[in-house]
C-alpha cells in the first residue's frame, strides 16, 4: 500500500487511529528486526535500541502521521466552529496511539510524556497527575510545541518542562532546513523521527537548547486568554529558524493543543414585526468575538507548578477571561 494511500485514509475520522498505526507497521517493516526485550515498568528510557519496535513507532511516526493526517476541506472552513472538532479530533488519536505504546512497552518513556500532555489537553486531571509523576520521577520532560510571539509567530519552537528548568529549542535543530506556507512553518514528515522524539519528550542530548531557565529564575506565571507568561529574574535570548531574535525578560508562549473558539453576538431589530414570515429579520447586526482558550491555559500552568514548585515560591497570576490576550 502506498504511502499516500494511507494518508488519504486517514481521513477518514473512525478509522484514522488505526491507519496511523497501519502506517507506523508498514515503515516498521521495512527497518531491519530488533531484538525483543521483555518490559519493566520501573525503568524507563528514550533509548530506541531497548525499546519495543512497535511501541517506539507508535510514539514517533504514527504520531507524526497523526499529526500530518488531513481533516478537513474548503468548506470546512466555512463552519462556525467546526476547526474545535478537528483539534479534539487530533488530539484523541495522539492519545490513543500513546496509550497502545505504553502498553505494549510500559518502558517507553516517550509513552508516558506524550500522555502527561494529551491528559492536560483533555482535561483529565487525575490521569494527568499520574503520568506527569511517572515523568518527573524517571528524569523526563514533557514537551509543547509552541509559538513564541514576541520572537517570531512564523516559527515553531519546542518548551520542555521537567523538575530543574525549562528548554527552549527551535524546530529547526531537529528537522533540518524547514519548509513553508505563505512564510507559516510546516511540521516534518514522518522520518524526521529525532524532531518526533522530541515531542514526544526525548530531545537528544546533543542538540543544545537555544534558552535554558532553571525554575528559580521563573518569578511568576500567568496565565491569559490564548497564551502564558513567564516572567523571569534574567533575561535570555532566543533565536527563531528564521533568524528573528529577541532578548526577553517574559516568555509570551502559546502551548499548542487547544484553540480558541467564536462567540456569535446578535442585536435585536426594534422594528421586527412577529408577523412576518421570517424570524431571522428580528436580529439587525451579527458579530464574532474570538474567545482563546482560557481554561486550558491554567490547566498547563497548574500542572507545571504542581510538579516544579511544590513549595508555592512562584506567583500564580491569570488575565481576566475574555478576547485579549
Amino acid at each position: 500500500m502506498a504511502v499516500a494511500q494511507v494518508i488519504v485514509m486517514l481521513t477518514m475520522p473512525r478509522l484514522r487511529c488505526a491507519f496511523s498505526y497501519l502506517f507506523a507497521a508498514l515503515l516498521l517493516a521495512a527497518q531491519p528486526a530488533a531484538a525483543q526485550v521483555v518490559p519493566s515498568a520501573h525503568t524507563l528510557t528514550c533509548d530506541r535500541g531497548v525499546i519495543n519496535p512497535e511501541s517506539y513507532e507508535l510514539t514517533t511516526i504514527a504520531q507524526a502521521a497523526n499529526l500530518l493526517a488531513p481533516r478537513s476541506d474548503f468548506w470546512d472552513a466555512f463552519r462556525i466552529n467546526g476547526h474545535l472538532e478537528t483539534l479534539d479530533d487530533l488530539n484523541h488519536d495522539a492519545w490513543e496511539l500513546a496509550e497502545r505504546a505504553r502498553t505494549r512497552d510500559p518502558r517507553n518513556l516517550m509513552a508516558h510524556s506524550i500522555l502527561a500532555r494529551q491528559y492536560v489537553i483533555l482535561g483529565r486531571e487525575r490521569a494527568a497527575n499520574e503520568a506527569w509523576r511517572t515523568v518527573m520521577d524517571h528524569g523526563g520532560a514533557v514537551v509543547w510545541t509552541a509559538t513564541l510571539y514576541d520572537v517570531d509567530a512564523k516559527s515553531y519552537f519546542l518548551m520542555a518542562f521537567n523538575q530543574d528548568a525549562l528548554r527552549i529549542y527551535r524546530m529547526g535543530q531537529f528537522t533540518g532546513p524547514i519548509k513553508r506556507h505563505l512564510s507559516i512553518a510546516e511540521f516534518p514528515p514522518p522520518d524526521a523521527t529525532g524532531f518526533y522524539e522530541a515531542v514526544a519528550g526525548c530531545p537528544s542530548s546533543e542538540v543544545a537548547p537555544v534558552a535554558t531557565v532553571p525554575w528559580n529564575e521563573v518569578k511568576e506565571i500567568k496565565a491569559g486568554n490564548w497564551v502564558l507568561w513567564f516572567k523571569l529574574a534574567q533575561s535570555i535570548s532566543v533565536t527563531s529558524d528564521r533568524g528573528k531574535k529577541k532578548v526577553l525578560r517574559e516568555i509570551k508562549v502559546n502551548l499548542h493543543g487547544e484553540t480558541g473558539h467564536v462567540e456569535l453576538l446578535a442585536s435585536r431589530n426594534p422594528d421586527y414585526d412577529p408577523r412576518w414570515d421570517y424570524p431571522s429579520e428580528q436580529w439587525t447586526n451579527v458579530r464574532g468575538i474570538g474567545l482563546g482558550p482560557y481554561d486550558y491555559q491554567h490547566r498547563v500552568r497548574d500542572m507545571i507548578v504542581r510538579f516544579v514548585d511544590p513549595t508555592g515560591r512562584i506567583r500564580l497570576s491569570s488575565a481576566g477571561r475574555g478576547a485579549g490576550w
